[in-house]
């Protein structure tokens, strides 16, 4: 399962569970975008299990410390902006996900608090690349239910 998650703010991460999937995708965007890491970045890289830094920044975010990752991570997100008219970084990851497991499956997940645009814009994102299945999971907000 790719797990693509979408934040109030809009920003977008994503990642799997299967390491060697995430290897992969490490590998293959590396090489796509002429990204050298050294061997604690892709030790750092391993330990996360959610992608979500820009390609430009990967190697500045992968160097820091592992608590002020936590911190960078929450200002940063996958860029949705097409790259010279072709794909976006999003959209290159979900692509790299592809080629390193053929069969995965696509997951989107975001709570009551994000945006339907911001939803929108990334099932979009998908449906531009062919992507056009995939699991929408919602944190249901109980307590605005009540009110």
């Amino acid at each position: 399962m790719l797990n693509i998650l979408v934040t109030p703010e809009g920003r977008v991460y994503c990642g799997t569970e299967n390491k060697n999937n995430m290897q992969a995708m490490m590998e293959s965007m590396t090489d796509k975008f002429g990204v050298q890491l050294n061997a604690n970045q892709i030790k750092h890289f391993r330990e996360d299990a959610m992608v979500g830094a820009p390609m430009a920044q990967l190697g500045a975010y992968l160097d820091l410390d592992t608590e002020k990752m936590g911190e960078a991570i929450q200002k940063l997100g996958l860029p949705l902006d097409s790259i010279n008219g072709g794909k976006s970084e999003f959209q290159e990851w979900v692509s790299s996900a592809r080629e390193a497991n053929p069969d995965i499956k696509l997951a989107i997940k975001c709570d009551s608090k994000t945006p339907y645009s911001a939803v929108k814009k990334l099932m979009s994102e998908l449906q531009d690349m062919n992507e056009n299945r995939f699991q929408l999971i919602t944190n249901l907000d109980v307590k605005r239910l009540n009110n």
